[in-house]
């Protein structure tokens, strides 16, 4: 048992030192890797990216196939567009607190991944929409009497095992899937590598409370043990290749790459109304805002990070599928903007100051937690977003930093962003020009 707990210090210490998820962070400290583990006759697989890990486990489970093997979760991350960009930035004076919310998917801001890219794939779906909380409860019901898996869309604050605060109510969320009952309640996949389970009554508040997507359920039904020819999925990958080129070389400054360039101004703006200088003049809500920015953008955060190393391994297997070597120098555009990334989420966040790294300690801990124990990790991770919160009033109205220490964050900040914003045009341009001359020619 003693072993166990400090292989797992040992686990979040690295997470919160590089922001790394919870089985990047093992693979650095151990080499022998822990077997799945079947629950009710689903495997907990983990992954990065909420849509895209639910996708590639549901599609696992009902064994659909590719070359003998299953389509991993960056090359349905891949299928389905790829990488996005987006920045906003929120106030909320009643709680006095900030929050960024940023998109690093393609399309972020919508809720149709999932069925677009199994469409994408030539797979079935039904897709189930209610405003009433009996319709949505009962076709949750049917889809695991039949004992098939369900995506379902939940508000991150009423669905309980992150333990966020009250304040967080209807902020909305990220995907999970359903797949069995046990007891009250239902076991619920979010990455997580053993049982975690949300009793029945909160899943279904928590389902109802965004009125955007309310009550959305998502349910693939490939043919079991299906195997996708050659021609569908490298039709789907070209498809998808295509999709995030041309995404990303839009010039929206809200919805492509311009996003970043504009954020990276905003940080050192003292006019603009949204400027971090004017925003933050007084100092409050600093640290919720620059702790969001750790959350969001380091893979050990709830919503998988920046997703640029996600895409550069899809890259790479797109490569040898389609017998397209140059897309392995895409990948490494891409590896670098990952890098250029992790940049952005350390000066934001420095761990050079005490309680950022008490904060960061504390949202790997949380969320290793979560990951790594499911439902035996409750106590553990109620007992660090407790502390986290607690930490997080503290600072609420003054940042832990000098004035002179706050202008260099955000000249350090908007510095890191203008690299990763130059890196990224880079490398699409990069996967541009290959897809005009060896792929979409081809």
């Amino acid at each position: 048992m003693t072993g166990k707990k400090q292989l797992k210090e040992r686990i979040r210490a690295r997470m919160a030192a590089t922001g790394e998820r919870y089985l990047t962070a093992r693979r650095h400290v151990v080499t022998d890797q822990p077997a799945p583990t079947v629950d009710h006759g689903w495997t907990l697989r983990g992954g990065v990216h909420p849509e895209s890990a639910n996708l590639a486990n549901v599609l696992a489970h009902h064994r659909v196939r590719h070359a003998g093997g299953p389509l991993s979760e960056a090359m349905l991350f891949g299928i389905g567009g790829g990488l996005g960009a987006g920045y906003i930035l929120w106030e909320f004076a009643a709680h006095r607190t900030c929050w960024v919310t940023l998109g690093f998917r393609n399309r972020w801001q919508y809720q149709t991944w999932t069925p677009d890219t199994l469409a994408r794939l030539g797979i079935p779906a039904d897709v189930h929409r209610t405003a009433g909380a009996r319709g949505a409860a009962a076709a949750l019901d049917a889809a695991l009497d039949a004992g098939r898996p369900a995506i379902v869309l939940p508000d991150r604050q009423l669905v309980g095992y992150w333990h966020l605060p009250a304040h967080h109510d209807g902020h909305g969320g990220h995907p999970v899937v359903a797949y069995a009952r046990a007891g009250t309640g239902i076991r619920v996949d979010d990455r997580n590598l053993r049982p975690l389970t949300v009793d029945r009554a909160d899943l279904d508040r928590a389902r109802g409370r965004v009125v955007s997507y309310r009550n959305l359920l998502v349910e693939a039904r490939p043919a079991a043990g299906l195997e996708l020819d050659d021609a569908t999925v490298r039709g789907a990958v070209v498809a998808g290749l295509a999709d995030c080129a041309a995404h990303l070389s839009a010039p929206s400054a809200s919805f492509s790459l311009p996003a970043w360039r504009k954020w990276s101004r905003l940080m050192t703006d003292g006019r603009n109304a949204k400027g971090w200088p004017k925003v933050f003049a007084d100092g409050a809500g600093l640290t919720g805002a620059l702790l969001s920015v750790w959350e969001g953008v380091s893979p050990a955060g709830i919503t998988g990070g920046h997703l640029r190393g996600l895409y550069a391994g899809f890259l790479r297997e797109a490569a040898g599928l389609l017998d397209v070597p140059e897309l392995v120098e895409v990948a490494g555009a891409f590896d670098a903007a990952a890098g250029a990334w992790h940049g952005v989420a350390e000066a934001a966040f420095p761990a050079s100051v005490p309680a950022f790294a008490r904060m960061r300690e504390l949202t790997a801990e949380l969320g290793g937690a979560v990951v790594a124990d499911g439902d035996a990790g409750r106590d553990t991770a109620a007992a660090a977003a407790a502390a986290l919160q607690d930490l997080s009033r503290t600072h609420a109205d003054h940042p832990p930093l000098t004035g002179d220490e706050v202008t260099t964050l955000f000249t350090r900040t908007g510095e890191a962003l203008a690299r990763a914003h130059t890196l990224e045009v880079a490398a699409v341009e990069t996967l541009t020009t290959t897809l005009k001359t060896r792929v979409i020619r081809e």
